[in-house]
């Protein structure tokens, strides 16, 4: 009888390697089933990121705090590659089980903690302060989960099946945004506004615990990765993961070309097809989060057996043109898609918008991205800030020549000098702008219909990835070589999508400017993904125990 090293190992495939064997189910659905836990802590604040904005930074303009809010945001982002550096050579090292052991614990600790956190009313400045903190070990520990994750499911998987065995854990980000969604929405509406304010917004990281326990109990189950222990067997596991990876040109090569190539493009369709879309729909377009919440979530489910669909199809096609195909649609289509939300949800919005043209005219206006108890606003960012959150488009121009006006907004016909909300938000309101989506107009098979288009997007870069970055790097630095520039693709080019495209548009005043942002990335990834990558599909991925 063959062993399971040598089933899922070295030999020719045989008949028995390509079935779907119960071993690889058992991988699959363990290791899957942490990591969407893992993605739901991590998701919580991205989800709750407006919410934290008057809850942990001070007010005064409500955009730069929302802008402070997804700077925090964004640093748990920004240390994953930090993560994945620190958790791939353990990995590579010590072992694949034991390294995403260690940091699920991390994840799920640190988020607990947000659950206890004092708020900005309570401690002042050491609230946020605290925040990043814990933010930034949640990146830590997803910079060393994800390629733990990948790399252990596609090292039990036979070889004409990675694409699809690797595609289960491509869902775990979109169920784990899911779950969170749920949660969140079911302490919104189980609570008073109030209530949840004060105190019940802390019961969705306090669930964490029982997530935690659950997640260390199934995954002190799994063994480790046949194809590491084999290579541990016969001394060829990495003494120096991170030079090997990087150090020398010809595998650092292809970790650029992985990074620019790939995971950049996917980095930013994956952010805009989810949690973009649901800025957008709330914080622009005024719906509520109650609708905006169930339409995500709607569109999430029917999306969701398309990563195992792409997956499945990579394994016969090849998965460099299915991710390919994903940022050219998404570049191709990104401004009639989110006009089209515009359009179905707001549709008053939309026609006191070409109705009524808006410019803001001062010399002195500035650009706040996070804010301390020292910054100053001044009458235009005041009034650019209230224009921003309010969802409207305006053209920025300057003032005339010896004008004393501090800002001159017009509204149409109508001049406003200075800034005075209640002033603006009559002038608005008279001219047609509502100050919220009416239900009763929404189109809401069309909104669905838009979102589904953006989700199927993000299926088709993100189901094939992980097996393409597998098959790309040599099993004793694959650790710690794929999950860099997945992380640096993910983790920057998408995690700072909302913070970027955000700043875009309260500096242009243009709702859709923002949109360039993954645009441009998007056709960088189709040109260099195109030009300079060869497709893996037939790569063995433990063709160097041969």
């Amino acid at each position: 009888m063959p062993t399971l090293a040598q089933t899922r190992g070295i030999e020719p495939k045989t008949p028995q390697a390509q079935d779907f064997q119960p071993e690889e189910k058992r991988v699959i659905f363990a290791s899957s089933l942490g990591t969407v836990f893992e993605w739901y802590d991590f998701y919580l604040y991205a989800i709750l990121a407006p919410f934290f904005a008057g809850l942990f930074f001070p007010g005064g303009n409500d955009t730069a705090a929302l802008l402070s809010a997804f700077a925090t945001y964004a640093a748990g982002f920004l240390v994953r590659p930090f993560g994945a550096l620190v958790f791939g050579r353990v990995g590579d090292i010590v072992g694949r089980k034991y390294t995403f052991l260690v940091t699920i614990i991390c994840m799920g600790l640190s988020t607990i903690a947000v659950g206890f956190l004092p708020t900005y009313a309570s401690i002042g400045w050491a609230a946020p302060v605290l925040l990043v903190i814990l933010r930034l070990v949640q990146g830590l520990a997803l910079g060393g989960e994800y390629g733990g994750a990948a790399t252990y499911v596609a090292e039990h998987a036979a070889e004409n099946r990675r694409g699809i065995d690797t595609a289960w854990i491509q869902t775990t980000a979109t169920l784990g945004f899911f779950l969170a969604l749920l949660v969140i929405l079911a302490c919104r509406t189980g609570f008073s506004t109030k209530e949840f304010s004060d105190w019940a917004w802390r019961i969705p990281f306090l669930v964490s615990a029982f997530l935690l326990a659950f997640s260390v109990y199934i995954r002190l189950k799994l063994e480790e990765s046949p194809v590491f222990l084999k290579i541990k067997g016969e001394g060829k596991t990495s003494k120096a993961p991170l030079t090997e990876s990087f150090g020398n040109w010809s595998n650092g090569k292809i970790v650029l070309l992985a990074l620019l190539g790939a995971t950049a493009g996917q980095g930013v369709v994956w952010y805009t097809g989810q949690f973009y879309a649901l800025f957008f729909l709330i914080i622009t377009l005024k719906l509520d989060y109650a609708s905006a919440y169930a339409l995500i979530a709607i569109s999430l489910v029917i999306g969701t057996p398309f990563f195992i669909f792409f997956g499945w199809l990579s394994d016969k096609i090849g998965r460099l043109k299915i991710i390919m195909a994903g940022c050219l649609l998404a570049a191709v289509t990104y401004f009639p898609l989110f006009t089209g939300l515009t359009h179905y949800v707001n549709p008053a919005l939309e026609a006191a918008t070409l109705k009524t043209p808006i410019t803001v005219a001062a010399n002195e206006c500035n650009f706040h991205v996070f804010v301390t108890g020292l910054t100053k606003f001044s009458d235009c960012d005041k009034a650019k800030d209230f224009l921003t959150k309010q969802g409207i488009s305006f053209k920025s121009v300057a003032l005339p020549e010896g004008s004393m006006d501090t800002v001159v907004a017009k509204i149409g016909d109508v001049e406003l000098k200075g800034f005075n909300a209640k002033s603006y938000g009559d002038t608005l309101k008279a001219a047609g702008f509502p100050p919220s989506a009416d239900k009763a107009q929404v189109n809401w098979v069309m909104t669905e219909l838009i979102l589904i288009i953006m989700v199927l997007y993000v299926t088709m870069v993100y189901g094939p990835i992980a097996a393409f970055l597998v098959e790309l790097f040599p099993a004793r630095i694959r650790y710690t070589s794929m999950s860099l520039p997945y992380h640096i693709g993910n983790g920057w080019f998408g995690g700072m999508l909302p913070l970027l495209a955000t700043a875009m548009v309260a500096g242009t005043g243009d709702i859709y400017y923002g949109l360039w942002y993954p645009i441009v990335v998007a056709v960088m990834t189709l040109v260099i993904g195109t030009l300079f990558i060869r497709e893996t599909k037939d790569h063995k991925v433990r063709v160097d125990l041969v």
